[in-house]
């Protein structure tokens, strides 16, 4: 009976797999693709030529006071991309890279026909841009959703990549919600689907032919493709173009706070079970965050009920609220959690305040032979030119605290949750972890700060 049993599961997995078989794209291209558009731009750059002698010749002075033999010169540059018509009045959604420097936009549809296109509105943020077009009646996508999307599930691209108008690629989704460097207010979709320069603005499709992603950018090495693309989800990409229609910009929330990544050193320093959320490692005096009471080496765990797993989930919800809105924040500060309600600010220039900041090289300061540390007080001049009330100098710094990278010369502010205010009492507080395998130092470093896990030595 066993056998048998076998013998048939063996006969049907082969017809089980067959059945599968790979996706047919040919009806979503066919009803989708007359939506998808050739973006094309020009804009003219001038190129000011170089002072043609070395900084030691003797004419140099001369060319720089009086200008090199000839003046600048004019030119112009092209550049292609994709983009796709979202109103039947002559909305399309591309990229903000593919027309934010432009002086002259040219939409060519599927049908051959080409429409001159102005500028909406765009977002440098989110690279997202919103064209308009004088025509009617047109093809236009489908909205998705793509919180919907399962990884591993089958995509397709539709663009123009190096000018190949109309170009298919397909593919799967390799991750959601994945964070970029200097990409904070996009969880990104990731794909293997073939993204080449030109495809910037086109569509990313599921298989049910709607639209739920921007293709934006590639992870290359060479400008080309090295499968992995990223496309900015069409929730997200919806909501900027709305903003972009209604108001002509985007309005985002921000708290006033300088954050990072909680390890799993930091957190087993503050005493939580996992590491989530993200850790305050400076708080903007008078910002919104100072003046509800968030102070520095609080962990942000949720934010306005929405729970924030890592350091990089903080800048996108935060930006997503509403400026003026009422919200309440869940911190764990000493041991507990605490609710703390704040008023969300707005961003009004080109600081993101509410983003990881650049924090000087990874090295704190530490004091007491088990962290490696000699330090000093801070002089009262120190002190007024660092703007601190507090803290300590590293002055020599080996063993635990060189393996985390401290260095001499910085300034120690906080151990854990507790300010450090000089010598006396930072070895007193070291005095109450002898039995701790780690603590985390707040270590100031030109005009940075940030959480540094130190990893101690065995008594």
């Amino acid at each position: 009976m066993k056998r048998l049993l076998l013998s048939m599961v063996l006969l049907l997995a082969p017809t089980f797999a067959s059945a599968q078989g790979l996706p047919d794209f040919t009806s979503l291209v066919e009803k989708q693709g007359a939506a998808v558009v050739n973006v094309s731009t020009s804009q003219t750059v001038e190129n000011s030529p170089r002072i043609p002698v070395p900084e030691d010749d003797p004419f140099y002075d001369f060319f720089r006071r009086f200008g090199p033999p000839e003046g600048p010169r004019e030119y112009e540059s092209q550049s292609l991309g994709s983009g796709f018509i979202i109103s039947a009045d002559g909305f399309i959604l591309t990229n903000s890279h593919v027309v934010a420097a432009a002086d002259d936009i040219t939409v060519k549809l599927n049908d051959k026909r080409e429409f001159k296109a102005k500028v909406v509105g765009f977002d440098k943020r989110t690279d997202v841009a919103v064209i308009k077009i004088e025509a009617n009646n047109l093809p236009h996508v489908a909205i998705g959703d793509p919180d919907a999307l399962r990884v591993g599930e089958w995509v397709l691209a539709i663009g123009s990549p190096f000018g190949f108008e109309n170009t298919v690629t397909a593919g799967i989704v390799s991750a959601k919600g994945r964070s970029l460097p200097q990409e904070n207010y996009v969880p990104f979709i990731q794909t293997d689907v073939a993204i080449n320069p030109g495809n910037s603005g086109g569509p990313l499709f599921n298989m049910d032919g709607e639209v739920v992603g921007i293709n934006s950018q590639i992870y290359s090495r060479t400008g080309g493709f090295m499968g992995l693309s990223f496309a900015i989800p069409i929730n997200v990409a919806m909501d900027i173009a709305e903003q972009l229609r209604s108001n002509g910009r985007v309005q985002r929330g921000r708290i006033g706070v300088v954050i990072q990544e909680v390890t799993g050193e930091l957190a087993e320093s503050f005493g939580l079970s996992k590491p989530q959320g993200a850790l305050v490692n400076s708080v903007e005096k008078g910002g919104p965050a100072d003046r509800a009471g968030i102070e520095a080496s609080d962990v942000i765990l949720e934010f306005d009920g929405v729970d924030v797993e890592s350091s990089v989930d903080l800048p996108r919800i935060v930006g997503q609220t509403k400026p003026g809105s009422k919200v309440t924040v869940k911190v764990w500060r000493k041991g507990k959690s605490k609710n703390i309600p704040i008023t969300v600010g707005e961003i009004t220039d080109d600081r993101a305040s509410n983003q990881p900041q650049p924090a000087p090289p990874s090295e704190a300061d530490n004091t007491i032979d088990k962290l490696g540390l000699t330090v000093s007080d801070l002089s009262s001049q120190e002190r007024e030119q660092l703007g601190v009330s507090g803290g300590v100098k590293i002055e020599k710094v080996e063993g635990p605290g060189a393996r985390a990278g401290l260095r001499r010369g910085d300034v120690v502010l906080a151990l854990n949750n507790n300010d450090v205010e000089s010598v006396d009492q930072f070895q007193a507080l070291m005095a109450e972890y002898q039995k701790a395998r780690s603590v985390a130092l707040l270590v100031r470093r030109g005009q940075g700060a940030i959480y540094v896990p130190i990893r101690l030595d065995d008594n």
